[in-house]
């Protein structure tokens, strides 16, 4: 094949991604390219990057993205070629461990040293002009953090996309064990540099995701990994086997010092992100600290094919008007927001917008009241072996919004309160929370929240939800035995119609989006007990069980 075909193939796929992004048109037909860089860690091994710019030898300032999942192929032709095409310089950098690079992979370990070290080479080159920026989604953008409030001289700019500060919390969701995301992700990595890499994870046809969903039934879960791939994760065991002592991962929290990066930050998040509370905390950081920060966020659960056009557009303005003095790119509020069943776009100054917290309370025979009702408690039996099922909600892999909830509402271990029609729309937007009084046998339970929209059919859709799991002493109980949990839910931007009704689920547990309660204390990696208990929800003006909703008007 010629040169003159190639130069001609590679400017028609440009072209073709572009228009498929909706983004401007470029200025560079093919960027130069140079492969396989070599860049020295301190440690003595070597880091493997790619690098793209505008032809030429000028020194210009580097888009830096750094990344475990290789550095080509058809997801990173979505960010560093698209931003070349547009006359920027990009290097792709993979992680350590990963696509060529020397050492082994430990997710998150060595982000923070490997980020710091990368970015030193890159100033010391002839080709950078000593300005560095910063782009990415998901692990991408928790590279990103990772580097950010320890430069000395600060970044230009960044771009996170669908990731966070700090993942701790999205791992161990109130306590528990994100199990069906951390499996999944473990699975992920442990095969993408096979042949069809990720696809055979992400893909239902092949075998890898249905072997992946039974194995969450596995118990032990140590053994869980070694049944889809037929050798353990560490990073899995690692994950299940520290649920119970987390301190491990705080030097993989960089959330402490997210309000002193003076770095612009462009973030984008969907409301059905996995990291959509760690990376709302981030923003609210920022701007609380007077930083400039840009927010928004789609109607996306994490990786949504409908999201990356967005997430493009948004992190090519942000650059260029950082990079190449595009200050039209500036020009809108700091806020926007997608109002899911409203198919509008709302922009504010600041998250979360103003609004009017009203409660809900849960009474007898399911109903859901503006005004707590003496009531007797609700009872019902959670048990490990036949758990409460899942439906949607923040997964990595499957569907995630507006599922029917219908099965999962009919199960004796659910309890549901519904509303009355609602006369008028209602908007609901900002961070929702439950405040539920519960009383077990031993301590040990989970308490699982649901916000789910029921439509004129009677079809009950999941809106938003959290869990908290108790354990004995925490938190403390009242005389009676009974403690107060409060459960966040996931924030939301979501219009309930006129003549929907607002639906309040109460359980023990989501599996296995979340790993099961054993309700023995036994610890999550190796805990393999199934007992059936009781949990008691109460409900009346002493206790009054409730859901507070940040209604906007």
């Amino acid at each position: 094949m010629s040169l003159d075909w190639r130069h001609a193939r590679s400017a028609a796929l440009g072209r073709l991604i572009d228009a498929w992004l909706k983004v401007p048109s470029a200025t560079v037909a093919v960027p130069q390219e140079i492969r396989d860089m070599r860049i020295p860690m301190p440690d003595g091994i070597e880091l493997l990057a790619d690098r793209l710019r505008p032809p030429g030898e000028t020194p210009l300032p580097v888009v830096l993205i750094r990344s475990p999942y290789g550095r080509r192929g058809v997801y990173m032709s979505l960010y560093g070629p698209v931003f070349a095409r547009h006359g920027m310089q990009v290097v792709t950098v993979s992680s350590r461990g990963t696509f060529g690079s020397g050492g082994t992979f430990r997710p998150f370990d060595n982000e923070k040293e490997d980020g710091l070290a990368v970015i030193e080479w890159l100033r010391e080159q002839t080709w950078c002009d000593g300005r560095i920026a910063t782009a990415g989604v998901s692990y991408l953008g928790f590279t990103q953090w990772a580097v950010a409030p320890y430069l000395d001289k600060p970044l230009e700019a960044m771009c996170v996309g669908l990731g966070a500060s700090e993942y701790v919390s999205s791992i161990y969701p109130g306590g528990g064990f994100a199990l069906d995301n951390s499996l999944q992700w473990s699975v992920l990595i442990g095969v993408q540099e096979q042949d069809l890499g990720g696809m055979q994870q992400i893909i239902p046809g092949f075998g890898f995701t249905r072997r992946t969903r039974k194995a969450m039934h596995t118990l032990p879960l140590s053994d869980a990994a070694s049944a889809v791939l037929g050798r353990p994760s560490p990073f899995f065991t690692d994950l299940a086997s520290n649920a119970e002592s987390i301190e491990r991962w705080d030097p993989i929290d960089h959330s402490a010092g997210v309000h002193a990066v003076t770095t612009p930050v462009a973030i984008t998040t969907g409301w059905y992100d996995l990291f959509l509370t760690e990376t709302l905390r981030d923003f609210t950081q920022m701007r609380a600290a007077g930083q400039q920060a840009r927010l928004t966020v789609g109607p996306w659960g994490h990786g949504d094919l409908a999201s990356l056009p967005y997430l493009v557009r948004d992190q090519l303005s942000w650059l260029s008007a950082h990079l190449l003095g595009a200050a039209a790119q500036l020009r809108r509020p700091p806020v926007r927001l997608y109002l899911q069943q409203a198919d509008t776009w709302l922009d504010f100054d600041n998250w979360p917008p103003p609004s009017t917290s009203v409660p809900v309370f849960l009474h007898a025979a399911g109903r859901l009241e503006q005004m707590p009702a003496e009531s007797l408690p609700d009872l019902i039996t959670y048990d490990p072996a036949d758990p409460t099922p899942a439906v949607g909600g923040q997964i990595l892999i499957g569907k995630t919004k507006g599922q029917n909830n219908k099965d999962v509402e009919k199960r004796g271990d659910v309890l549901v309160f519904t509303g009355d029609c609602l006369e008028n729309d209602l908007d609901v937007i900002g961070e929702v929370n439950a405040t539920i009084h519960v009383r077990t046998a031993n301590g040990h339970a989970d308490v699982f929240v649901r916000l789910c929209d029921v439509d004129d059919k009677g079809i009950s859709r999941n809106v938003t939800d959290g869990i908290v799991r108790l354990r004995p002493g925490a938190p403390v109980a009242d005389d009676d035995g009974v403690v107060s949990v409060q459960v966040a839910l996931t924030s939301t931007a979501y219009r309930f119609r006129r003549g929907h009704r607002v639906r309040v689920q109460v359980s023990g547990g989501a599996f296995p989006r979340f790993a099961r309660n054993h309700g023995t204390g036994e610890p999550t990696l190796t805990a393999t007990s199934t007992t059936p208990y009781a949990i008691e929800i109460f409900h009346d003006p002493a206790r009054p069980s409730r859901v507070v909703l940040p209604v906007f008007s």
